[in-house]
C-alpha cells in the first residue's frame, strides 16, 4: 500500500493500485487467477494452441452466449 501525499499529518494509506505503479493487464489476470480462481483469457491469445483457443471460445459461448461480432483470424 502507498501513503497519500498531503503533509506530515497525512497518514491515510491508499489501497493497491492507487498512487503507485499501474499493473499490466497480464499481472491483473495472473493475480486474479492465483488469488481468486478467476481466469481471463482472450479467445485469440496466440500463446494458446488452436484447440486451446477453440475451447476458450466454446466455454465463452456456453457461459455467455455468442459474441456480437465473430472475429476470425488465420
Amino acid at each position: 500500500m502507498a501513503r497519500a501525499h498531503g503533509g506530515p499529518d497525512s497518514m491515510r494509506v491508499l489501497p493497491r493500485g492507487y498512487g503507485g505503479e499501474r499493473r499490466s493487464p497480464d499481472e491483473v489476470k495472473r493475480d486474479g487467477w492465483r488469488q481468486q480462481g478467476i481466469l481471463a483469457v482472450a479467445a485469440d491469445d496466440e500463446r494458446l494452441t488452436w484447440p486451446e483457443r477453440e475451447l476458450v471460445r466454446q466455454l465463452g459461448e456456453r457461459l455467455y452466449g455468442k459474441r456480437s461480432t465473430e472475429v476470425r483470424r488465420g
